[in-house]
């Protein structure tokens, strides 16, 4: 496996472990704070970084399954993350989340996850 790949691998864990901490926060108390925002923008941030590494080790070329199950997650977690934040800017501290806003969290969350997974399927299998 190759140095870029291989910092993907490393870089996506941080991003699983900083949107879950947000996700589950957000789903448990139905409301955003600062603390939500920063792990939730961390986690985009590490996500975006994670891709740009596994598109420069990929050795499959840029459009793959498994590549457009990610770029589509990863958008999903940036759409998630700018209406986080507008919702944030545009309601008072401790307003409950709006159910479509809870949603689509939810939603983004589960579709990363699927994307996260068969990328650890598809690694674990061609490195058995």
């Amino acid at each position: 496996m190759n140095k870029f790949s291989l910092f993907g691998i490393i870089i996506v864990q941080l991003a699983l472990i900083f949107y879950s901490i947000a996700i589950i926060t957000e789903q448990r108390k139905k409301l955003v704070s600062g603390f939500v925002l920063s792990f939730l923008t961390t986690g985009v941030v590490f996500d975006i970084t994670a891709t740009a590494f596994m598109i420069l080790g990929s050795s499959h070329g840029f459009f793959t399954l498994h590549g457009v199950l990610g770029y589509s997650s990863l958008v999903g977690m940036f759409t998630d993350s700018v209406i986080i934040w507008r919702f944030y800017r545009k309601n008072a501290p401790g307003t409950m989340v709006t159910r479509p806003v809870h949603l689509f969290s939810r939603f983004a969350y589960i579709w990363w996850i699927a994307a996260y997974i068969t990328g650890a399927l598809l690694v674990a299998l061609r490195h058995a």
